[in-house]
């Protein structure tokens, strides 16, 4: 059966919960796939497993607020789906106690530090970018908590993935096709060209 479009204008009136709305959003690999592509373009030296690990949960980091339904919270709120976890200042939050557990067992080093912040700053914020680019659900709320405009990009070529497992497995391939096309490929070519880079820079 045909899924039925989310109305925009009843968001606003109705609570949405899980059992009720399927809501969509790349799948959630995906935004660890863009992460490591962020990762490997960041730095061409072996990195610790901390590193891509911290990398990977930055990335799916935001889809947190999805816990949010179970309590009532509705789609459009600040708090719900794509909206404060999927902000900027929440992915310099992130960033900066990232980048302070990467520190840890290692010499403080401020600039270093820094770095990291903004490297970890980029991966968060990844994932509400990729939500940006997709052709369902509501937009984003970039500057949460002092805005709830949510945000679309003018090109939104991602398929939308279904919230709900059952769903997503009854028919996966146009998302699956979408995200290898749009996420997977584009990242491995990025990655591809950030070592043949560096390898030159480093002659």
């Amino acid at each position: 059966m045909a899924m039925r479009a989310i109305n925009i204008s009843l968001l606003t009136k109705r609570r949405l919960t899980l059992g009720n709305w399927l809501l969509r959003m790349p799948t959630i690999i995906s935004h660890g796939v863009a992460a490591v592509a962020i990762g490997k373009v960041f730095t061409p030296e072996r990195m610790p497993a901390r590193f891509w690990l911290l990398s990977v949960v930055c990335a799916m980091l935001p889809d947190l607020d999805v816990v949010g339904f179970a309590f009532g919270v509705s789609y459009s709120d600040m708090l719900g789906h794509r909206g404060l976890t999927h902000s900027f200042a929440f992915a310099f939050i992130v960033g900066c106690v990232a980048a302070l557990i990467r520190s840890q067992g290692t010499p403080r080093d401020r600039k270093t530090w820094f770095i990291f912040i903004i490297y970890f700053f980029i991966v968060t914020a990844s994932h509400g970018l990729l939500d940006a680019m997709t052709n369902g659900g509501l937009g984003v709320a970039f500057f949460a908590p002092f805005s709830n405009t949510r945000y679309f990009f003018p090109w939104r070529p991602i398929e939308v993935s279904p919230l709900g497992l059952d769903v997503f497995f009854s028919s996966p391939l146009p998302v699956l096709w979408s995200e290898l096309k749009w996420i997977w490929v584009p990242s491995a070519l990025v990655v591809s060209a950030s070592q043949i880079v560096w390898s030159i820079l480093k002659r």
